[in-house]
């Protein structure tokens, strides 16, 4: 990459914090999920994750602004490794929704952590992949960059108010942190569908459509054992 390519990003880089309390979190409620696979196994789960967040955070210790094929390839995996577990952990909680048997508020508690592990993880992965992850977003040259995942509203704000398009893609060079992707995950697992954030590419929609189903399961499935508790 030419000196005068660098020059075209006016964008700062992210802070690496932001995603890496948001992983914390996810990994202790994974940790604490009341649950039929051994202790073990999910302890060396969180350990694994632990150890390459301490890898990740020693290479890029506050501002996400240099990246190698061994960071690439262990954010990807991080966050495909936390969602993965907590798919299993989704789906042994279905089952245990659906039956007769378990304490109610514990299934209840269960359900919550599952459903915020599920955010959070989800919000990785669309962090990770969308337009080559938070490296490149703020890096490549726009033209070079890889194909949009995602499309905010700040992708197409440029011709609106002054005080709007000021902060848009084109205008401010605006892109996507890893908050945008919480949010958007968030209202996606809420509302089950795209509020301001549009998915563009296969595997954001495949990836959507997930998340809006697992979220629909489980608020589905636990308004059903509530009723039932209370009757």
């Amino acid at each position: 990459m030419t000196q005068t390519e660098k020059r075209e990003r006016s964008a700062q880089p992210e802070h690496r914090w932001p995603a890496v309390i948001a992983t914390l979190v996810a990994l202790a409620a994974y940790a604490l999920l009341p649950s039929v696979v051994p202790v073990i196994e999910r302890y060396a789960v969180v350990g694994v994750c632990v150890l390459m967040i301490v890898a990740l955070v020693l290479y890029n210790p506050h501002r996400l602004t240099r990246e190698s094929a061994w960071s690439r390839r262990a954010e990807i995996a991080l966050a495909g490794i936390i969602l993965i577990a907590n798919q299993i952990a989704f789906a042994e909680t279905v089952v245990r929704l659906l039956g007769k048997h378990g304490n109610g508020s514990e299934l209840l508690l269960a359900s919550l952590q599952v459903w915020l592990t599920n955010v959070i993880a989800f919000a990785l992965v669309f962090w990770v992949l969308d337009r080559g992850g938070p490296v490149a977003r703020s890096t490549v040259p726009r033209p070079r960059m890889e194909l949009a995942d995602f499309r905010f509203p700040q992708d197409e704000d440029h011709d609106a108010i002054d005080e709007v398009a000021r902060g848009s893609s084109k205008q401010a060079d605006w892109v996507p942190t890893y908050v945008d992707y919480f949010y958007f995950s968030l209202s996606n697992s809420m509302a089950f569908s795209p509020t301001d954030t549009m998915p563009l590419r296969h595997r954001a929609k495949l990836l959507m459509a997930l998340e809006s189903f697992a979220g629909f399961v489980l608020l589905a499935l636990v308004i059903a054992r509530a009723v039932s508790l209370i009757g």
